[in-house]
């Protein structure tokens, strides 16, 4: 399949930025990416009009102290060797939570408080080598929530941390001096967006454009609570994660998560991603079973999982991740695809029978 039509243009329902249905994600970039192969990526990515592209302050992934802000420096140069395709460009970051296990990033004791956030744009600016950040995002809230693998809420894991009225009021600050034009949240729960939403009207504050929460075959939690508050509440989705870290593309379906080489991906290569959500035994099977019927329905696995999130109304924007040009295209091509309507049951009767297990 090869995409022939330019993407739809989309509009975020809080914002006047225009996104496309495709959007690059760059924490490849500084650790599996080596910055040439990074910036033939971008260059490819825009010639083939994926125009929407995601970073974050602590990229390249796997998060460590020598590559942390990597991504961002090597996009950065990039920008300053092309500069006027910066304008065409709809560029996102993130500003990371509390540490957790991260001490490099800001210290161990960070509440995420406005001081903290503002110090955060401007470092991404500098390293971005840009005046404007298009969508600036909270990477994980500050607050005590289940996110990255677990499974329930703890009260007894409270801990202090700034208001999120605190957080809107830096976020304010920032959009009224130029240095981002929206703001988003990232691993965020229903509440969160709801408070989030409530105190910027009740405090005519700058309100949430976009979420980005992982949504795919294997994590489709999304559509548990979260997917009701986004459509009423007028807030975007970004999903990430659509192969599950590769899960998806069927690379993992004979050897497990062992690292022998080329095509292996992250999940393999590096030990403190297998011990994560997607790293689960049962994450491998339910993707074995998803990327089955893939094949009895013609197709790759990469092809209808990406399909799925493409054509789902929840996902305004479906943010790939790759690690060289062939890779991005077979993404970008995935785009043509369309799951009939016996396809997609056949989907939901294996998430009846899998569940969610690399929530």
């Amino acid at each position: 399949m090869t995409n022939t039509t330019p993407f739809p243009s989309l509009s975020l329902r809080q914002s006047d930025l225009k996104v496309g249905p495709i959007c690059l994600g760059t924490m490849t970039f500084g650790e599996q990416v080596d910055e040439a192969t990074s910036h033939a990526i971008m260059d490819r990515a825009l010639a083939r009009g994926v125009h929407f592209w995601d970073t974050a302050e602590i990229y390249s992934v796997p998060t460590k102290a020598e590559t942390c802000g990597a991504t961002e420096t090597i996009m950065g140069r990039w920008f300053a060797k092309n500069p006027g395709k910066r304008a065409q460009v709809v560029l996102a970051s993130k500003v990371a939570g509390p540490s957790r296990g991260m001490p490099w990033v800001r210290g161990e004791n960070s509440g995420l408080t406005a001081a903290e956030i503002e110090a955060a744009c401007e470092a991404s600016l500098r390293r971005l080598q840009t005046d404007v950040i298009d969508l600036y995002q909270i990477h994980w809230p500050a607050r005590n929530v289940p996110a990255f693998g677990q499974m329930y809420f703890d009260p007894n894991k409270e801990a202090d941390c700034a208001p999120i009225l605190e957080q809107l009021e830096a976020m304010q600050r920032l959009v009224k001096a130029g240095k981002v034009r929206a703001i988003g949240l990232s691993n965020e729960t229903p509440y969160g967006v709801h408070e989030f939403v409530r105190l910027a009207e009740v405090h005519q504050l700058p309100r949430i454009a976009t979420v980005q929460n992982p949504f795919n075959l294997v994590n489709r939690s999304v559509e548990n609570a979260l997917s009701e508050s986004l459509y009423r509440l007028g807030v975007d989705l970004l999903a990430y994660s659509p192969l599950a870290f590769g899960l998806l593309t069927g690379k993992y379906d004979d050897t497990g998560l062992v690292h022998s080489g080329p095509p292996q991906g992250r999940l393999a290569i590096y030990e403190s991603t297998q011990k994560q959500r997607w790293g689960r035994p049962r994450a491998l099977d339910a993707a074995r079973a998803y990327n089955a019927l893939a094949r009895e329905k013609g197709l790759t696995p990469h092809q209808m999982a990406l399909a799925f999130c493409y054509q789902h109304w929840v996902a305004k924007s479906t943010i790939i991740g790759v690690i060289n040009c062939e890779q991005l295209d077979a993404c970008i091509d995935a785009f043509d695809c369309q799951l009939d309507a016996e396809t997609l049951a056949a989907i939901d009767a294996l998430r009846f029978a899998w569940g969610d297990p690399a929530v």
